[in-house]
């Protein structure tokens, strides 16, 4: 297969920012040629017969956006999402990998689950998965997962995500025992206690709704914990969904201190408050909840100046009855694959990140956190989102291709999305 992706504004943060042409052979990049070289371009390539020639003029190439943060329910939850159907549902929105959470039945804390996972993927044939294994097994908080046979098996990182590491000294063997093997620590930074059975933020809305709450502390605190944690160990720390005011605040404190901790957030912190749970709409409901609007303004300033690295999802789909129920009984969770590229790119229209700054956090930095490399150099995998920033449309859950349909963002006119998405030189996804 020879393709060419022709007349794009091609942005590799650090490495390329200019309108290019890109050849593609197999599963390769093989030339990238700047369109200030057009005449060469136009000679080299003239008697070419592309298999593919793609005419990406007006359009913003980049290296395949990762999502670090996704639940995607096989084995055990089919009901709710496949492998498949999940990796369906990323390449439509612009993900060439995603990162799978462990919270499967039976739980991501043995090789064979791990390999079970990558097979499936590699099945499907869509988006590739890096498994994130889990921290302690069942992700029980009571001893850890074998940490070396993960690695080799698969997994890009642990986390025991959807369930906090209450005990201390567990994990700071946690992060000890990762560091040997490379492998990245993600946190769910939550005090059970504090969290208790609130089923959303503690504030105004809640006490209006007569629904128990849960504070800003019971993530700030674990935050501050396990930022410590990591300064004792001198390991590596990635903080997950962060939502408060408080939990950035700690972070930029502890990256100015030379603490190696990284963190991310979801589109629904930055665009969202928990005003969206007014007349208990379930599809606003998640852990951690949706904070005030100083919470937000506190996301947004965290993204621009660099406090938050990256941008994920927490794809969490659920089956409607899971959803349609009363709203303290209701499974936390929304969807997001199909809507992220979108919702961020608000981020640039606000003025809150450059175009590059965007791609870096939802793409490069991903990418550098798992320890994988999608740069735009000549021989490396061809893994390629492309993106019109300028296409419109209306969020209709019925036509997910995630089986998940809880989504807050139902309705909702939204500008930008993946045109086309290409993992390891096979065209994926194209959009009508």
């Amino acid at each position: 297969m020879l393709i060419r992706i022709k007349g794009g504004h091609v942005i590799d943060p650090g490495n390329l920012d200019s309108v290019a042409d890109i050849i593609v052979k197999d599963d390769r990049i093989v030339e990238i040629i700047k369109r200030s070289d057009a005449k060469r371009t136009t000679e080299s390539h003239r008697d070419v017969p592309y298999d593919h020639d793609i005419d990406a003029t007006g359009k913003i190439v980049v290296p395949g956006l990762i999502d670090m943060h996704v639940h995607l329910r096989e084995p055990g939850h089919e009901y709710k999402e496949t492998i498949e159907t999940g990796c369906r549902a990323a390449v439509t929105g612009g993900f060439t990998a995603v990162c799978s959470m462990p919270n499967t039945s039976p739980v991501n804390d043995s090789s064979q689950v791990t390999e079970f996972i990558i097979s499936k993927a590699k099945k499907a044939g869509l988006a590739r998965v890096y498994p994130v294994a889990a921290i302690s097994p069942g992700l029980q908080g009571k001893g850890l997962s074998e940490y070396g046979e993960l690695k080799q098996a698969g997994a890009v990182a642990i986390s025991d995500d959807g369930k906090p590491v209450v005990n201390s000294q567990l994990m700071r063997r946690a992060m000890e025992y990762a560091k040997r093997f490379n492998l990245l620590v993600i946190s769910h930074c939550e005090d059970p206690e504090l969290a208790s059975d609130g089923a959303m933020n503690e504030g105004i809305v809640s006490t209006r709704l007569g629904l128990a709450g849960i504070p800003n502390a019971a993530e700030s605190i674990m935050v501050m914990r396990d930022i410590a944690i990591c300064e004792l160990t001198k390991s590596s720390l990635h903080i997950a969904h962060v939502s408060t005011e408080e939990s950035v605040n700690a972070i930029r404190k502890a990256k100015k201190r030379g603490i190696h901790v990284s963190a991310e957030t979801a589109p629904h912190y930055f665009t969202l408050t928990d005003t969206a749970v007014l007349k208990y709409n379930t599809h606003a409901k998640m852990n951690p909840p949706l904070r005030g609007e100083k919470d937000r303004q506190a996301i947004l300033e965290g993204l621009s100046d660099g406090t938050i690295d990256a941008i994920a999802t927490d794809h969490a789909p659920h089956a409607v009855l899971e959803k349609k129920v009363e709203f303290d009984k209701a499974l936390n969770g929304i969807v997001g694959l199909e809507t992220s590229l979108s919702l961020s790119l608000d981020l640039v229209r606000q003025g809150v990140l450059s175009l590059s700054g965007l791609i870096e956090k939802m793409s490069k930095t991903p990418a550098r956190l798992i320890g994988v490399r999608n740069d735009f150099v000549v021989g490396n995998t061809a893994d390629i989102t492309i993106i019109d920033k300028e296409a419109s449309f209306t969020v209709n859950p019925d036509f997910f291709h995630s089986l998940g349909r809880n989504t807050p963002f139902a309705g909702w006119e939204l500008k930008g999305k993946a045109m086309l998405t290409m993992v390891g030189g096979k065209i994926v996804h194209i959009s009508s």
